[in-house]
């Protein structure tokens, strides 16, 4: 089957389309665990770059596994798959020229490697959001926790299933010591270069 595949080739490119937008594409990449505060801080950011004038796209568990990954579960299995196909799409929007904004637990530290070998290392950017896990249990933003305690739910990272942290993020965020607004503005900081705005 694989044989009978033969990629056609668009006269428009990634660079064009770069160009068009006038700012580089790249795939920003929250991980840490659930209720750090991976998908506030992302949404803060889109905000402020969408103020920038820059083309953007958030992916996080929610607006995925209700579509294109409704069909797996939480196992291993089934998590290094989840994030395969994730990239996958994200490689495509890169592709598109669009800065992506992905926000996942992401606990496996392989498969994080998987998705900087899909999108090649130019174009990712791993922030790590390292809040302890009784902070996160205190959040409980989706009551998730105080599930898995209770035996409710199989595989929960933190709890049942591990999370192997990055042991060197581009950015580590510690959402206990930093607001909101001061990770962003240090996450702007570190992208504007990478980005090479054409309209500043």
């Amino acid at each position: 089957m694989q044989e009978n595949i033969k990629p056609h080739t668009y006269k428009v490119s990634a660079t064009d389309r770069r160009k068009s937008n006038t700012h580089n594409s790249l795939l920003i990449w929250f991980t840490g665990l659930s209720g750090s505060g991976k998908s506030t801080i992302a949404n803060r950011l889109e905000q402020e770059l969408h103020a920038l004038n820059i083309k953007t796209y958030a992916l996080d568990g929610d607006n995925v596994r209700n579509g294109i990954n409704k069909d797996l579960s939480f196992s291993a299995e089934d998590r290094t798959e989840n994030i395969r196909r994730i990239a996958e799409v994200a490689n495509l929007m890169i592709d598109a020229g669009l800065v992506v904004i992905a926000s996942f637990v992401s606990p496996y530290k392989k498969d994080r490697d998987n998705i900087r070998d899909i999108v090649k290392d130019v174009n990712f950017v791993e922030i790590f959001v390292n809040t302890s896990l009784a902070e996160c249990e205190r959040r409980d933003v989706k009551g998730l926790y105080e599930k898995a305690r209770a035996g409710l739910i199989k595989d929960m990272t933190g709890i049942s299933s591990p999370y192997e942290a990055p042991d060197n993020p581009d950015i580590e965020i510690k959402t206990e010591k930093e607001s909101v607004d001061q990770a962003v503005d240090r996450i702007i900081a570190y992208i504007k270069p990478r980005l090479n705005l054409k309209n500043e």
